[in-house]
């Protein structure tokens, strides 16, 4: 098999995988129910992607874990945090947050 069709082939399976698993939930619709235990693990895992994006950025510098005060990122989100909590807002968190990151950034 030559190296052209190997790549022709594994892109049309992986079209056809996308396809697949994002059309089998409009054409199987209510039919086919997941269990009650996966639907409600489900609903966690928007909460837990956005946790695996952030954390790295937040708590890694260099490849090492940066828990100092000297770790802006980290600050500026636990600033963002109290805001959100306090005002579940979300635009005065995203201000706060840049505010306290710019802040700390410049006067620290």
């Amino acid at each position: 098999m030559t190296p052209t069709l190997q790549l022709w082939l594994a892109f049309v399976g992986i079209g056809l995988t996308a396809v697949v698993t994002r059309c089998s939930f409009m054409v199987l619709g209510e039919r086919l129910r997941l269990p009650l235990a996966a639907e409600h693990a489900l609903k966690h895992a928007p909460a837990a992607a956005l946790a695996a994006i952030l954390a790295p950025a937040l708590l890694l510098h260099d490849g090492r874990l940066a828990l100092a005060p000297g770790n802006f990122r980290l600050l500026a989100a636990v600033v963002a945090a109290i805001v959100m909590w306090k005002s579940r807002s979300m635009l005065w968190t995203m201000a706060a947050g840049l505010a306290a990151f710019t802040l700390l950034r410049l006067y620290a």
